[in-house]
């Protein structure tokens, strides 16, 4: 195909350049801001769906951050595509404070310890930390949809375990500082946008002016 790359990546080039894309993450953070900045809608529907993007960075729905994003973006009425940029708030820099801080923060309004995650999932079997509980509630999802097709027996306890030790507390402790965050980038958006497409709008209104009064040559 016309569009296809000719030089296929291994796949370790592709989980490497997910974790640190070309450039370092400095540099994609600088390229998502300039897209966002040109996105032609109003400063506050952007910084709606930048504060849609980033909130939705502190919820555990990994692979589904942009449905979620886009949803919350369309009740807010703001800008979806500014929403889904602003999902890279969450990155492979930034997962692991803001699972910390959610997680931390959840366990403290619930009333549970963030240490119960190291826990003995099944009997007999080594203490399973949060990384752990990840593992075997994939497992089960697993297990439990093959064993439809045979005769095992389904097993939620590892699914149970990783529901109250991570996703709950990480739900519910997820939304202040979702909140609080988000809420910090809308308010810093929307005069960094409404300035940017200010001074845009007056350079093309100054190249418009040259087009139509050419200098005279003399």
């Amino acid at each position: 195909m016309v569009f296809r790359r000719r030089d296929r990546r291994p796949l370790w080039r592709v989980l490497l350049e997910f974790l640190w894309p070309r450039g370092g993450w400095g540099r994609a953070a600088q390229y998502v801001r300039h897209r966002v900045r040109r996105l032609p809608d109003t400063p506050e529907k952007i910084s709606r769906g930048i504060w849609a993007g980033v909130f939705t960075s502190f919820t555990p729905f990994y692979g589904l951050h942009f449905l979620v994003a886009a949803a919350i973006a369309t009740v807010m009425r703001g800008n979806i595509l500014a929403s889904l940029m602003a999902t890279f708030f969450g990155n492979p820099l930034t997962y692991i404070p803001i699972a910390y801080v959610a997680l931390t923060t959840g366990h403290w309004m619930l009333g549970t310890r963030l240490d119960r995650a190291l826990i003995d999932v099944r009997p007999g079997e080594p203490a399973c930390y949060i990384t752990c509980q990840f593992q075997n509630a994939f497992d089960d999802l697993w297990h439990n949809f093959v064993s439809i097709f045979t005769d095992d027996r389904m097993d939620w306890r590892g699914l149970t375990q990783f529901y109250d030790e991570v996703f709950y507390p990480y739900l519910v402790g997820g939304v202040l500082p979702g909140i609080l965050c988000a809420s910090v980038s809308y308010y810093l958006s929307v005069p960094l946008i409404r300035a940017y497409q200010n001074r845009r709008r007056k350079q093309l209104r100054e190249k418009l002016s040259q087009l139509q009064n050419p200098p005279d040559e003399g």
